[in-house]
């Protein structure tokens, strides 16, 4: 019993650790030999092959003739770790780093460096997002049928039954990938590919032993599971969002090497020409220039070949400019919680009661109030955090043990050095920028993590009282918060420091709790699930509705998925005030972006802002990249001198993020109607504090399916009095019909 509890923690531990990362590292030498370091290489295309495609032998011979010539061909062939077709022009080689400064000196070369690692960033919420069987979007005949989402991860454990493709029709016919686990029916109707793209592990099949991949698979289009549960908590039928979605795994992360930059191109580079329909990203490197950015580069070609592309906006928050993958043709998803707790409370002695979350709940626990101690009582920080070692020296035995929360310490280690050392029960505390966001952790003893005002509650009360004592109550699963959704506090804020142009997040959804797949039983049951937390968890579901919307409507660009996605969004919560943060606070523009996701109105948007793949050139000239670096994200020479470049906010996009000095701006947008042939729209303002706006014209008639309007909106400066100590402002514009409402959000930054 022990050892499986033991196995269960360090399980609970491992993906936590890795999913609530945050901070990109780098990885550079290669293990079998420590002078040779992986460089991504972006080169020239020959004017000769303008318009078209190498062969992959060619193209192949031609990337080799680049390396250095003073190598055997045998020594040069190991060297080459991808030769990429689609994503880019270049290769990934090992190189020293004379030889790579040699490389850059040749003119077809326009960059060389080293590769860099990125971070890596369910039973009820397909009822909380409004999916039922057999209704909306959910309907008979979609649930992602015919779609193929490929998932960018740390591998998968393909035994789990939300893999089971009973009922499953075969793949689409341009489904080209393939499965590298061997076994019978390993990979089948729904798990349709794996691929391992780690050169160090290239031999081994891509199963994983963080199970971060499983659960994101899972999380965008795993089957109905019955029963399914983690300690009896949070239990139900399982689901993705699109449950009828093929899914293709492709391996990019280990415990060794993290998750490496040319294995994620390599795998959006293999993705693209296997035939997926959506790319699924939990794992990013910060804000970057899109020319250097691996994802933003992969996600260009994804689009350019119908690809949609959703990727995690990160675990940076609550602090602002903190985003990941915040390229425009990118949707970034931000993370919120749902109306399900697996709640407990801490009761005290004078009577008062905190709420706060746990996963771990015996059942043998007593009600009876037991001595409470705060373990920074000492003024000692690390016994405040509960680190290791740290409360050796302090009476804590037989008592409720209150640690803070944070310090870059596991709660689940907090948790066994208060077991440790004798104490039988720990209350954790949240600091302010946690707020009120809890989160069902395995706790290794009885537990409950409550917000920072009630621990400066029970804190004061430890001060207070002259033998202070408490309890904690465990009360299982509890359903209908009416505060949901709410962003959590790790959930990455913008404004985007690569555009501030563009407002970023795109959306929030679901990231708190989530309940999927995991490889191993956490509370030795068949299935095995797990309850994690992370902008890793609500990006799939965006995935997954990304496939919906792709099922349901196979024309839309990508472009247009993502306006229909973003202009139906809900800006209020269960209880229908605006959405809070992790402050209780109403939270602003930049964490929310256009706000929650709204699955069954993002199927009929009535409009939408759709966005060409060659629309984007005018805008990276506005960035004043040059033509070499814009020439890494299209992979052809560009001539901005010929262009007429635009400013960010003029791109057609389903939101204004508006840089506001002292004179007025003029933007243009331009409407597709994808609701009925015939309706009139008005526009509806939630003008800006201190700004006027102007919307020219201010109604619009369609008459036909895929009719095109566009409109002009005129920001205005206002008295600078008139904002105060306002550094920001937020409103929107929404176009009304008689069914529809198309909702335009829009952030102000005053310079």
């Amino acid at each position: 019993m022990e050892k499986s509890k033991y196995v269960m923690e360090l399980a609970l531990l491992l993906g936590l650790i890795f999913m609530l990362s945050i901070n990109p590292t780098s990885y550079a030498e290669d293990h079998n030999n420590n002078n040779l370091v992986t460089y991504i290489v972006h080169v020239k295309k020959p004017e000769s092959t303008k318009g078209a495609s190498l062969q992959s032998e060619e193209l192949h011979n031609w990337y080799h003739s680049f390396l250095p010539q003073t190598q055997t061909n045998s020594n040069i062939k190991d060297r080459m770790v991808f030769s990429y077709r689609n994503v880019a022009s270049g290769f990934a080689v090992k190189l020293t780093p004379q030889e790579a400064k040699a490389l850059q000196d040749k003119e077809e070369v326009v960059s060389a460096r080293p590769e860099r690692t990125l971070s890596l960033h369910t039973t009820h919420t397909p009822s909380f997002l409004g999916l039922r069987q057999g209704f909306g979007l959910w309907n008979s005949s979609n649930l992602g049928s015919g779609v193929i989402i490929g998932v960018i991860d740390t591998g998968i454990f393909p035994f789990h039954p939300s893999f089971n493709d009973e009922g499953m029709a075969s793949p689409p016919a341009k489904w080209k990938g393939h499965c590298e686990f061997t076994g019978e029916r390993i990979c089948n109707n729904k798990l349709v590919g794996a691929r391992n793209l780690l050169k160090t592990a290239i031999e081994e099949p891509p199963f994983e032993n963080f199970f971060h991949g499983t659960h994101t698979a899972a999380e965008a289009a795993g089957g109905f599971v019955e029963n399914a549960s983690v300690f009896g908590f949070a239990q139900g039928t399982a689901a993705g969002m699109a449950p009828q979605a093929h899914i293709a795994m492709y391996k990019v992360c280990n415990d060794e090497v993290g998750c490496t930059e040319s294995a994620i191109l390599a795998a959006m580079d293999i993705a693209i020409e296997d035939g997926v329909d959506v790319l699924s990203l939990s794992l990013g490197l910060g804000s970057l220039p899109f020319f250097d950015d691996p994802i933003a580069i992969g996600a260009f070609a994804a689009i350019q070949n119908g690809v949609f592309v959703s990727c995690s906006a990160a675990n940076s928050g609550p602090s602002y400019s903190t985003l990941s993958n915040e390229a425009p043709w990118i949707l970034t998803v931000g993370a919120s919680t749902i109306d399900r707790k697996i709640a407990a409370s801490a009761v005290l002695g004078n009577g008062a009661e905190f709420d706060g979350e746990t996963l771990f709940q015996p059942n043998d626990f007593s009600t009876n109030l037991l001595p409470l101690a705060y373990a920074g009582a000492n003024g000692n920080l690390s016994s405040a955090l509960c680190f290791p070692g740290s409360l050796k020296n302090l009476d804590v035995k037989g008592k409720v043990v209150v640690c803070d929360l944070g310090g870059g310490f596991s709660s689940i280690l907090k948790g066994q050095e208060v077991l440790d050392n004798g104490g039988v029960a720990m209350i954790l505390t949240n600091p302010q920028s946690v707020g009120f966001s809890t989160f069902a952790i395995a706790h290794v003893l009885p537990a409950v993590e409550v917000s920072y005002v009630s621990g400066l509650a029970i804190k004061g009360y430890i001060n207070s009282s002259y033998a202070p004592t408490a309890t904690i109550v465990f009360k299982g699963t509890v359903i209908g918060d009416s505060l949901a959704p709410t962003v959590v506090s790790f959930s990455s804020r913008g404004p985007s420091q690569a555009s501030p142009g563009i407002l970023k997040p795109d959306i929030i959804g679901p990231g708190v709790n989530i309940l999927a797949a995991w490889g191993v039983s956490v509370d030795n049951k068949i299935p095995a699930n797990n309850i994690v937390s992370g902008t890793s968890m609500s990006c799939p579901h965006l995935s997954g509705i990304a496939a919906l919307l792709k099922s349901a409507h196979p024309d839309w660009s990508p472009a247009a998925i993502k306006s229909a996605i973003m202009t139906t969004a809900n800006t209020l919560n269960l209880g229908g005030t605006p959405i809070l943060d992790q402050s209780h606070l109403p939270a602003d523009i930049f964490a929310t972006g256009a706000g929650h996701v709204n699955p069954n109105k993002a199927s009929d948007p009535g409009l939408v802002y759709d966005i060409e793949p060659n629309d984007y050139i005018p805008y990276l000239c506005g960035l004043g990249y040059t033509d070499r670096e814009i020439g890494v994200l299209l992979q052809e020479r560009v001539r901005c001198s010929s262009i007429e470049a635009i400013p960010q906010a003029q791109l057609n996009y389903p939101s204004f993020s508006i840089l506001m000095g002292s004179t007025s701006q003029y933007y243009t947008r331009t409407l597709t109607n994808v609701g009925p042939a015939v309706a009139t729209y008005t526009v509806n303002l939630e003008v800006p504090l201190a700004l006027g706006m102007s919307v020219n014209p201010s109604q619009i008639t369609f008459t036909e399916v895929n009719q095109k309007v566009t409109y002009s909106v005129e920001f205005i400066p206002q008295i600078k009095e008139n904002r105060g100590n306002h550094t920001f402002a937020q409103g929107s514009l929404t176009w009304v019909s008689d069914t529809h409402a198309v909702r335009t959000p829009i952030s102000v930054i005053f310079k």
